[in-house]
């Protein structure tokens, strides 16, 4: 069962469940995963992978709303978004511990023999790929900027 079929048997069983906040989440998911498929171009199609990465940008946008409304004193938005991450993340791959993240890139620093921080970028190109949904960009760039230096 692809990502897409998993989402709209999902929004079933949070109607049956009568979970509102799983419910809008979902929806809105699906709405997000239509309107891809139906991009030019798309051929009415969407692979799991192009699926996951909308779910983690969903991810991303909501922490980044919830900080926003923390910031503004608005505690009962911040929460509604964390919530909604939530149910985003069951969809998502586990994400790499600090450890399993470093280790994974002095692999990559290896295979591509980087030297220093001139070779990042060499090093960003293949991290970005091979550890994609497992690890934020941000750490990962973070992470190799440290490794680098």
């Amino acid at each position: 069962m692809g990502l897409f079929e998993k989402v709209s048997e999902d929004i079933k069983n949070a109607m049956k469940a009568k979970d509102k906040v799983a419910l809008e989440t979902l929806r809105n998911v699906k709405k997000v995963f239509l309107e891809a498929k139906t991009a030019p171009g798309a051929d009415d199609t969407l692979s799991d992978a192009d699926a996951l990465k909308l779910i983690q940008k969903l991810v991303k946008q909501g922490k980044d709303s919830a900080t926003i409304y923390e910031q503004q004193g608005r505690k009962d938005l911040a929460e509604n978004e964390l919530l909604q991450v939530a149910v985003l993340e069951k969809y998502m791959p586990a994400q790499m511990s600090a450890e399993e993240l470093e280790a994974a890139l002095k692999d990559i620093i290896a295979q591509v023999g980087a030297a220093g921080p001139k070779d990042m970028g060499k090093v960003m190109g293949v991290a970005s790929k091979a550890l994609a949904g497992k690890a934020e960009g941000r750490v990962i760039s973070e992470t190799v900027k440290r490794l680098l230096a």
